[in-house]
């Protein structure tokens, strides 16, 4: 499963000759670098959530080689009941933020029947179908809608998979965490 970029660690400052060493206080957390025992078995910190569902609005039939599409930052979006978003496949890979997104195919807008969370690597499914698994998002037309990003071996078109409205769409969570 893809990982968000861990955050760098703030530059530490070394006392010169001419400069005290600052106490330390005796409550400091360990930083990082510091391995402590729960540190070194920190469990995942995802765990259950239900499937995000919704049903197709507007079929789209087109792709493109030159989009240039940028990955959000972020590896999961809350989505409220009733939003509209746009899902976009392609067989890019790269899910570092601002990766460029060039080779589309445009599937159609969802609109969602309940809120919930959707994560990259989620599987959508459409009319019960594996269409991919979600790559990441690009906020291009935010706030009006998200494109969700599927990861699929080729850039297909609602066309391509023969999608009508109204066909049932879902985000789950793949593979489930570990206890």
């Amino acid at each position: 499963m893809l990982t968000p970029p861990t955050a760098q660690e703030p530059a530490t400052h070394e006392p010169t000759a001419q400069e005290p060493a600052a106490q330390e206080p005796a409550t400091q957390e360990p930083t990082a670098q510091e391995p402590t025992p729960e540190r070194a078995a920190a469990p995942r910190e995802d765990g259950l959530k239900r499937t995000v569902r919704g049903c197709l609005v507007k079929v789209l039939i087109h792709r493109r080689d030159d989009r240039g599409m940028a990955l959000e930052p972020h590896a999961s979006r809350c989505v409220r009941a009733g939003e509209v978003h746009e899902l976009v496949t392609t067989d890019h890979t790269d899910s570092a933020p601002g990766a460029r997104i060039d080779r589309v195919g445009f599937l159609g807008f969802v609109e969602l029947d309940r809120g919930g969370v959707i994560d990259r690597g989620d599987t959508v499914r459409i009319g019960g179908r594996t269409a991919g698994t979600v790559l990441g998002f690009d906020a291009c037309h935010f706030p009006n809608h998200y494109n969700i990003l599927i990861h699929a071996d080729a850039p297909v078109t609602g066309a391509d998979l023969e999608l009508t409205p109204e066909t049932p769409v879902s985000f789950e969570q793949t593979p489930p965490p570990h206890p």
